[in-house]
């Protein structure tokens, strides 16, 4: 009986020091997101404009401009960007965005794959991995990126994607990654990030949009359609960058509660145990009494 209890207590003791941690952890996780948070949030309604100020350029030039970045041709080499964090202890996060990445080429590109034509651009850590680790074509130069998270380092990265495509080295490319919604709730996503998706013009109470370019609107799209999409390259990474927080966060704060269930039931087994320990050694005294005043 003894040996039981002092397993219990050994249980309980190291129960209550792994609570701490994840305590810890979901506090530093809260404090990192607050501030992620407020990154993309500060980022994305500009973002946005952008991108659809993009959209309805290319969509409404009608051939009448030159725009590489929005060729479309037949696919045969792809580039999937997959942004994962660097590390774990956030739930399904990784796993998700792994998953959704994976499904994309096969819905979409299976036989691109199987020609080897599928490369993989991974930024984070837990991403590059499970593609190195799988046999996946992987670009191996980036995927440490949220070491050095700044606009000028995720423009290094998007520069591979825009270069690769303008020369034929990709036909697509395809950004996998978490948009942000809040602290519970991660969205995954795939987007198409070149070429430029077009915009289908509504037929009934659709506007087109009318631009008026100064100086030569060749001129002026040419410089504009690259620091947009580096502007939605570096959104993506923010949006996953806050996810994860977000993630990682919910993760702890459900370890804590299932921690502090599990001592509860610990505790209960605990006093059981000894309380039957004690009536046991009680009948025992008393059983002795009884047969010494006999």
């Amino acid at each position: 009986m003894s040996g039981q209890l002092k397993e219990v207590r050994n249980r309980i003791k190291s129960i209550q020091s792994g609570q701490q941690i994840t305590k810890a952890m979901k506090m530093v996780s809260a404090a990192k997101l607050r501030r992620a948070q407020d990154a993309i949030m500060l980022m994305r309604p500009y973002a946005v404009k952008l991108q659809e100020m993009l959209q309805n350029i290319v969509s409404n030039s009608e051939g009448n401009i030159d725009t590489p970045l929005a060729a479309q041709r037949q696919v045969e080499k792809v580039l999937i960007v997959v942004i994962t964090s660097d590390r774990g202890l956030c739930g399904a996060f990784n796993s998700n965005l792994i998953k959704t990445a994976k499904r994309v080429i096969r819905e979409k590109y299976a036989e691109q794959f199987e020609q080897g034509q599928v490369e993989i651009l991974p930024i984070g850590k837990k991403g590059y991995d499970h593609f190195v680790q799988n046999g996946y074509k992987v670009n191996d130069r980036f995927w440490q990126l949220f070491g050095n998270l700044t606009f000028d380092h995720v423009k290094e990265a998007a520069a591979v994607a825009l270069q690769g495509f303008i020369d034929g080295t990709y036909d697509a490319v395809e950004i996998v990654y978490s948009e942000f919604k809040n602290a519970a709730t991660q969205i995954f996503v795939t987007e198409q990030f070149l070429p430029i998706a077009k915009v289908e013009n509504t037929d009934k109470g659709g506007l087109k949009a009318d631009y008026i370019f100064e100086p030569e609107k060749d001129t002026l799209i040419a410089e504009l359609m690259p620091k947009i999409l580096n502007t939605q390259f570096f959104k993506a990474i923010l949006d996953s960058h806050a996810s994860e927080h977000g993630a990682r966060m919910t993760a702890m704060d459900k370890a804590t509660e299932n921690a502090s269930e599990l001592l509860r039931s610990l505790k209960i087994s605990y006093n059981r145990a000894r309380q039957a320990a004690i009536t046991t050694e009680l009948t025992e005294i008393v059983s002795g009494a009884a047969a010494l005043a006999n």
